[in-house]
């Protein structure tokens, strides 16, 4: 069975570009699109107006959002086939949940009546940090969300990033037929655990040594299943967030990696993908690692 890609509309301005970025990466890689609004309005339906008998304002609004996220979905591209579904429930355990039977979920950065100055939606955050596929947050200028600059970015920066992000970020190089490039952020400690100031030279630059070692590890085994991928490894000194923000504007998609801890529930994000997912000047992918 072919898994479809799910996107989360809610009626804003930041899920008309996600609708238009999940109907071309449906395209891309074969699948069906599933539209999926969720709410919680029949816990409150006896404070809403209603339209006509039974139908709260909320359902009718929802009914009204699919319809028209399909239709701008259809006109978008008409060989991708589109379905969509009106969930009365949480919109992120239920996002999470349509993740469960997913090629990836897909929403926008910001959500119907979230605050002005917020640089990403609370649907977006918990879903990313939940679901148990990979969750594209949909972000950035027009030349990122248009896909013009033909560059895959994977950040190896975060601790949580390994072969399911790699996999990932391959086969989205693989389907665009662009670069992949590969960053592996590092950092050289002021001083060593004496106290005393790390000399230039010292031992202490081998960092940069063992950030290489490790974008190559990763990359031999993904790298043999893509071998018409054109990579292009680097490593760079500075905080991981700052590296891959600044990389992110020539970047059609930036993806990382996200992992289960033990005593926790869902993933955990680490401080690499909080960052991008406010600041990143293109879409972000989070894809989870599994146990």
């Amino acid at each position: 069975m072919t898994l479809p890609l799910v996107v989360g509309v809610d009626g804003s301005d930041s899920c008309l570009p996600a609708v238009d970025w999940a109907v071309d990466e449906a395209a891309r890689h074969g699948v069906p699109l599933r539209i999926v609004y969720a709410s919680l309005w029949v816990r409150y339906e006896k404070g809403i107006p209603s339209v006509g008998p039974g139908r709260p304002a909320e359902q009718v609004l929802a009914e009204h959002i699919v319809a028209s996220a399909a239709d701008r979905a259809e006109r978008h591209n008409p060989d991708v086939k589109v379905t969509t579904d009106i969930v009365p429930e949480d919109a992120v355990a239920a996002l999470v949940r349509e993740g469960d039977e997913a090629f990836a979920l897909v929403t926008g950065s910001r959500g119907r009546g979230e605050l002005k100055g917020a640089l990403l939606g609370s649907v977006g955050l918990g879903v990313a940090a939940r679901a148990h596929c990979p969750v594209i947050v949909v972000r950035g200028d027009r030349a990122g969300l248009a896909g013009t600059h033909e560059r895959i970015l994977l950040g190896l920066g975060d601790t949580g990033t390994g072969p399911e992000a790699a996999r990932f970020a391959f086969r989205e190089a693989e389907a665009r037929g662009c670069v992949l490039d590969v960053v592996r952020a590092w950092r050289r400690p002021a001083y060593d655990r004496s106290g005393d100031r790390i000399r230039t030279g010292g031992p202490e630059d081998t960092y940069e040594q063992h950030a290489s070692a490790a974008v190559e590890a990763l990359l031999r085994a993904a790298a043999a299943e893509h071998p018409q991928v054109r990579t292009r490894p680097a490593t760079l000194e500075g905080p991981a967030g700052k590296v891959l923000v600044d990389r992110s504007a020539a970047a059609d998609l930036v993806v990382v990696g996200a992992r289960h801890r033990r005593g926790h529930l869902g993933l955990q994000l680490g401080r690499v993908s909080h960052t991008l997912l406010h600041h990143a000047q293109c879409p972000v992918a989070v894809v989870p690692e599994r146990r």
